[in-house]
């Protein structure tokens, strides 16, 4: 495995940088023109601004106007967060672990929050009490495979995922139990279609409840993200070079894990995309962490947006996310591999 280079690097954002935040900036008007009721990007552009309160006589139909802010921006802000969000979370726990075959979900989160919201479904008929359930208990399920780990004189990385391979094999089983005691023609249906992940509930409301959470995580992240490259030498370097790397592994692991039990609470389990996006990330930006995780965000914000629009567009029928994003990332991440591009692209 190669790790990234010890050469300085110019804190300059490189022009690849600047083009994929424009490309951000391009898919946010494309998600919100795009679909099955047209709607022009000026006439976008003209209801935002008078809906932010600016002088800007609009003169367009009410129905396009609930089109627009109600139904198509809720979704495309709440793609883009998620999308970042798991995709941020990725690559700072390929970097953690030092493995770029790990995700976000590697230490049971969503096997938890799976089950929370599976719980949360039977016994509620709430959708609040169904995110915060899902929440919690991914947040639980993290917090197990972390105490675990500890519980074992053996230090390294390697013990904590095995923790949250374990944890997350005995959540997938309560959550068995819970689709076996669902009714099969009542709950058991909104359970599995929950579980594939989708984003056709969002409402502003459920955004703006988990931003200021998933905004401090991604933050955190960002100012750490320089400390991530000397985590990558091991924990002996990273002590000689004054990081310490318990602390930091810690922070890094309860950032994570808000960001993606927040992310999956209100949109189910979207697998795939923290870990296909961060190879994308470093095959354009290459492996430095300061400039991975932003390119991250920007990728993994564009990448399930557009996800989110072929969900919607395809069919008839709205397509389950976590379909999509395993048609398309398996069989992208299967030419990495045949290509041998499974270490830090």
């Amino acid at each position: 495995m190669a790790f990234p280079s010890s050469r300085p690097v110019s804190d300059r954002p490189p022009i690849r940088s600047l083009w994929l935040w424009a490309g951000v900036v391009a898919v946010f008007c494309l998600g919100l023109v795009w679909g099955r009721y047209p709607v022009h990007v000026a006439d976008v552009w003209r209801i935002l601004a008078h809906a932010a309160g600016l002088p800007v006589d609009d003169g367009l139909p009410g129905v396009l106007k609930a089109v627009v802010l109600q139904v198509r921006l809720p979704r495309v802000l709440a793609a883009m967060l998620i999308g970042g969000g798991l995709s941020v979370s990725g690559a700072a726990f390929q970097g953690l672990f030092r493995n770029p075959l790990v995700s976000p979900y590697v230490l049971g989160v969503a096997s938890g929050a799976g089950f929370g919201a599976a719980l949360g479904i039977l016994l509620w008929e709430s959708a609040l009490l169904i995110q915060v359930s899902a929440f919690a208990f991914g947040m639980v399920a993290v917090g197990t495979a972390w105490v675990m780990s500890r519980l074992y004189r053996t230090s390294g990385t390697m013990i904590i995922i095995l923790a949250g391979v374990v944890t997350g094999a005995f959540f997938q089983s309560l959550l068995s139990l819970v689709k076996y005691m669902a009714d099969p023609d009542d709950k058991l249906p909104v359970i599995v279609y929950w579980l594939m992940g989708s984003l056709a509930s969002v409402s502003m409301d459920d955004l703006l409840a988990v931003l200021p959470a998933m905004g401090i995580c991604l933050l955190g992240l960002f100012l750490v993200r320089w400390k991530l490259n000397v985590l990558t030498l091991g924990d002996e370097e990273a002590r000689a070079l004054g990081v310490e790397a318990g602390r930091l592994r810690f922070g890094v692991v309860v950032a994570v894990t808000v960001l993606t039990a927040c992310a999956v609470s209100i949109s189910g389990i979207i697998g795939w995309v923290g870990l296909v996006v961060p190879h994308l990330a470093r095959m354009v930006v290459g492996p430095d962490y300061r400039r991975l995780i932003p390119a991250s965000l920007a990728l993994g914000a564009c990448y399930l947006v557009i996800i989110d629009g072929l969900a919607r567009n395809l069919t008839a029928t709205e397509i389950p996310l976590g379909i999509l994003t395993a048609t398309v990332g398996a069989p992208f991440f299967a030419v990495l591999l045949g290509r041998g591009r499974t270490g830090w692209a």
